[in-house]
């Protein structure tokens, strides 16, 4: 591609990602507002894994200030690249126990603990001098044994014991459910994890996150509960991205 239509195609993909918000914020608001509820109440998380810095600073110029990562180094090269714009960073995916270190000390949030010695080793490599390390709980709602996250039946334990570590935060529950056009079963997957999560508040773990939802089932999600959506493909679109 000659340069002078390299830069009109890039200028047109920013462009493509603020209508895309434009139009993401007017979905959910209309999701809310058929669930009863106030938009301000779900927050959007911009999913950038994939997608190279660049991407992320056109949807930050678009008033977007959220983003999710799935992979580590990838991550956190775009923590770092994009340091000056006062981005809010969410790790969403899989964490191995020699990834942690890197984790703790460059995002805000992490979605995606399963296991009682990663949210430990979290507690332990967090910076103290940073704020304490909001974390979500991951919840297989949907019992697939490829998919990550603590059965309903162990959560509370996870839950109490994660709870009390130090520099960490529990702020919530995650579910990825299996991919459905059935929105009966959307909706019974994510109900599943507001029920977990008012279990635990009535244990005394009193959680204000419900990280659920995505490009195709965040209305069923926004229905039951949700607070945050993780959003990816109708924000970026498909992965053509002008190089």
């Amino acid at each position: 591609m000659a340069p002078t239509a390299q830069n009109q195609a890039l200028e047109e993909y920013k462009s493509g990602i603020s209508d895309r918000l434009q139009n993401l914020a007017a979905r959910i608001a209309r999701a809310a507002h058929e669930a009863g509820r106030s938009v301000d109440e779900v927050k959007l998380l911009a999913v950038s894994k994939t997608w190279p810095a660049d991407a992320v600073r056109s949807a930050a110029a678009a008033g977007q200030r959220a983003f999710g990562e799935n992979y580590v180094q990838e991550g956190v090269a775009k923590v770092e690249a994009l340091a000056g714009l006062g981005l809010e960073w969410h790790f969403i995916g899989p964490l191995q126990s020699n990834k942690t270190r890197l984790v703790a000390n460059h995002f805000a949030w992490v979605h995606s603990i399963d296991r009682l010695r990663i949210a430990q080793r979290l507690s332990e490599q967090r910076d103290v001098h940073l704020p304490p390390l909001q974390v979500c709980l991951q919840v297989n709602v949907s019992g697939e044994d490829s998919k990550s996250g603590v059965s309903p039946d162990e959560l509370p334990e996870l839950a109490r014991a994660v709870a009390a570590l130090p520099r960490l935060s529990l702020r919530g529950l995650m579910a990825i459910p299996e991919p459905t056009p059935d929105t009966a079963l959307q909706r019974r997957r994510f109900a599943q994890l507001r029920q977990l999560r008012d279990q635990l508040a009535g244990q005394g773990l009193v959680l204000d996150t419900l990280s659920m939802g995505m490009s195709d089932d965040l209305e069923a999600a926004i229905a039951e509960g949700s607070t945050m959506v993780r959003v990816g493909t109708a924000i970026f679109g498909t992965r053509s991205y002008p190089a």
